[in-house]
């Protein structure tokens, strides 16, 4: 798939310990977005954050780094992120979902990783 032009970026905010049908729920949506043909998703994982609780998860404790802040982004065009996004919306307890327009300067796909 080449990707170019004009896309939305979406960033989901989610603690690692969110789970969705038994596995770890960022782990079921990069599935859900790779299911879906969605051009591009990845994982990373925060240091230190909070929520809409403001509770504090942070690394420096060793008692509070068991459900750090997670954020996928996921990259596409605007019509594929819109049918993406109900999808998104059934799998997602707590958690902040942004979406904001990007221009993508560069994306070569080619075949999937073996």
């Amino acid at each position: 798939m080449k990707l170019s032009g004009d896309g939305v970026l979406v960033r989901i905010f989610i603690g690692e310990s969110d789970r969705w049908h038994g596995k770890p729920l960022y782990e079921a949506i990069v599935l859900r977005a790779r299911e879906d043909g969605i051009a591009g998703a990845t994982v990373v994982r925060g240091v230190e954050g909070y929520g809409a609780t403001s509770h504090l998860r942070t690394t420096r404790l060793l008692e509070l780094s068991s459900d750090l802040p997670v954020v996928i982004e996921i990259v596409d065009h605007a019509d594929r992120i819109e049918a993406f996004l109900p999808k998104l919306d059934e799998m997602l307890g707590d958690g902040l979902v942004t979406t904001e327009r990007v221009h993508v300067v560069t994306y070569r796909g080619s075949e999937p990783d073996a």
